[in-house]
């Protein structure tokens, strides 16, 4: 193994600290406390653990943490009334809806109901084309804790060949405009893209959000690259407790690139990290206050 593991844990752990800090601040001088309301429809087990885990490191960082738990039957109309309640509650800054939702539900229409002022996910189609015309947004967490751990890894991204595999408007989208952001010539590949390891070969860095379980492989990589892996795949092992593996092939990978994430402890959680940021700027935001270097 040559490439250098990229600590994300360790990462979104200052910046939580950092965050701590800044609600600190902001309740001494401004009567401020920052405010995440998280709303979860039906008994989705995964969905339960991150949540949970959400309300936790809110609470952590001094921020007031509010869920609200409601049956898998909920009607889509009684899920937008409770939106519009949240929209309407100063107190409320941030609100995310857990994803993902009961098939009765459209989840659209939910992301389109939720004030873009308080859509800490950065997924309301005003903070998507804000992002895409390079204005301030709330930009989605995980693309946003990838851009992070690229900058403090690399530095300077201006002229760096990006290649994004996936096209989500979780992941992959916003993560291309990112990187169009801090200068990088992107490529974005998905499911219909011909010759992938040609494009993989050449890129500095290499972003993987697709779910599909060690897909990337080590040959495809161009010696030195910076690999973000930001799969989350539990794959069955024969006798032995199910495993946690990215889209990367991680050892493969590792002999080849200069940098990497591994799985887990890389960019996952970067992801409730940048939850909270999302919650303090939009704090700051709707009472007019200046942000902190976050």
């Amino acid at each position: 193994m040559s490439a250098k593991i990229i600590d994300g844990k360790a990462f979104a752990a200052a910046l939580r600290g950092r965050i701590a800090g800044a609600v600190a601040e902001l309740a001494a001088r401004h009567a401020l406390t920052p405010g995440l309301d998280v709303v979860l429809v039906g008994d989705d087990p995964a969905s339960h653990v991150y949540v949970r885990n959400k309300v936790r490191d809110t609470a952590a960082a001094g921020m007031r943490s509010r869920e609200h738990r409601l049956p898998a039957e909920t009607r889509q109309g009684d899920l937008l009334e409770l939106i519009a309640s949240l929209n309407a509650d100063p107190s409320v800054h941030g609100i995310l809806v857990q994803m993902p939702l009961p098939a009765q539900i459209d989840t659209s229409a939910v992301v389109a109901a939720i004030d873009p002022a308080k859509d800490v996910d950065g997924l309301h189609p005003i903070n998507a084309g804000r992002l895409a015309q390079g204005l301030p947004a709330l930009v989605p967490c995980t693309p946003q804790g990838c851009l992070m751990l690229l900058k403090d890894t690399l530095g300077e991204l201006t002229g760096a060949d990006a290649l994004v595999i996936g096209r989500s408007i979780l992941v992959g989208r916003p993560m291309a405009q990112l990187l169009l952001g801090e200068n990088c010539t992107v490529t974005v590949a998905h499911s219909r893209t011909r010759d992938l390891p040609a494009l993989a070969r050449r890129a500095d860095i290499l972003v993987a959000a697709i779910g599909k379980p060690n897909f990337v492989r080590g040959p495809w990589l161009k010696p030195g690259a910076c690999i973000i892996d930001v799969g989350i795949n539990r794959i069955a092992l024969p006798d032995a407790k199910p495993r946690l593996v990215g889209d990367v092939a991680f050892d493969e990978a590792a002999a080849v690139a200069g940098a990497i994430t591994p799985v887990p402890g890389g960019v996952g959680p970067m992801t409730i990290a940048c939850l909270l940021r999302n919650t303090v700027l939009a704090a700051c935001a709707s009472n007019g206050v200046e942000p902190p270097a976050l």
